[in-house]
């Protein structure tokens, strides 16, 4: 069976020039902007869905996100300065407030009503930075972001970063739903046994505009990071259960002794990792990548944390440069099929949704 895959960058349709591009995204919905710990007294610039916008955190401690623009001279806001009220322009000064509203103007009293740029709706929670985009710029959210309570669980100590791919978003949500590629490309970090990764059952499930992916791997050899993170006694029973959604994907993988538990039971002990992956279009060919870790240990609690967060971090490092050569490759190829196998099909339907989502904030 072949599939087509539409491959950004190698048709004249696309346009990564400023600005909302109706239908090239799924809109109204909310995409992470960034990580709590990465708004501090600095601004922070950055492209979200074709968008050029300004993240700062204000003396009060709330996070806010205009236009990267001043409406002077258009420098970049994020070359300016973090104040108690709001973000100062770099080159004469403007302040401007959470709403975009310019507030001063160095020398001058009167400040004209055009003086505003666009500010976006946005939300912290769960040590997580979230931006409503709707069909229109000026569109209310109809909802609340989604909730990751992981962040904030007692049981769980966590930590994350965030990359930059030079690859569309989807083909990280391809690699996300399809955890076969483990046993080749994560042999030195969460890999294993390729045969088994290849051949573990499947199953998958869809509702509304999210699909679970579950596969099981009994007794299988704990990889490296595992038996530096946990005491296994020897083959383990190993789990891995996807959850996507639009904006994002959650991941809960781990293992328990062979034999010891049911690993169908949601209390079920042994070694867990949680991973939270905020996929966000930076333009239809670049995306930035949300990511965090969470894990159980129950001694060595900070050494342990630090191991998996280490290890984590190596097996994104793998991903990212088969991701990017596959996408160099894609526009290198561009017009071969390429064949669907079985372990397409939760990819293949998060893609069906995408299309959907977008087929509607077009139509919108």
């Amino acid at each position: 069976m072949t599939v087509s895959i539409y491959i950004p960058g190698v048709s004249a349709e696309v346009n990564n020039g400023p600005g909302r591009q109706q239908g090239a995204y799924p809109l109204n919905q909310w995409y992470v902007a960034a990580h709590s710990k990465e708004l501090t007294d600095t601004p922070v610039g950055r492209t979200l869905l074709n968008e050029a916008i300004v993240l700062f955190r204000k003396g009060n401690g709330q996070v806010a996100a205009v236009e990267d623009r001043c409406c002077h001279r258009h420098l970049p806001l994020s070359a300016g300065t973090v104040e108690e009220n709001g973000i100062r322009c770099g080159y004469h000064g403007m302040l401007y407030d959470d709403s975009g509203r310019c507030i001063d103007i160095p020398g001058q009293d009167k400040i004209p009503r055009r003086a505003k740029i666009h500010a976006y709706h946005i939300r912290e929670q769960n040590k997580l930075v979230w931006i409503w985009f709707g069909q229109q710029q000026d569109s209310e959210p109809t909802c609340e972001p989604p909730a990751y309570p992981i962040h904030d669980d007692p049981r769980y100590v966590s930590d994350g970063d965030v990359y930059h791919y030079n690859a569309p978003y989807q083909l990280i949500h391809d690699n996300l739903l399809d955890l076969s590629h483990l046993g080749y490309v994560h042999l030195r970090t969460i890999g294993g046994n390729a045969k088994l990764h290849m051949n573990a059952r499947m199953d998958v499930e869809s509702e509304g505009t999210s699909v679970r992916v579950v596969r099981h791997m009994p007794a299988s050899e704990p990889p490296p990071t595992y038996t530096a993170a946990y005491p296994f006694k020897g083959l383990i029973d190993r789990w891995q259960e996807i959850v996507f959604h639009p904006s994002h994907l959650e991941i809960w993988t781990g293992a328990v002794d062979q034999n010891s538990e049911d690993v169908n039971n949601p209390e079920r002990g042994g070694f867990h990792m949680r991973g939270f992956h905020g996929i966000t279009p930076e333009t239809s060919t670049s995306c930035h990548y949300f990511w965090s870790m969470a894990t159980n240990p129950s001694q060595n609690i900070e050494a342990t944390k630090a191991k998996v967060i280490e290890q984590t971090a190596l097996t994104f490092d793998e991903d990212k440069v088969v991701i990017e050569a596959q996408y160099e490759n894609m526009k290198r190829f561009v017009g071969e099929a390429m064949i669907d196998i079985h372990v397409d099909v939760g990819p293949n339907r998060a893609r069906r949704i995408i299309e959907q989502l977008k087929t509607e904030a077009s139509a919108g």
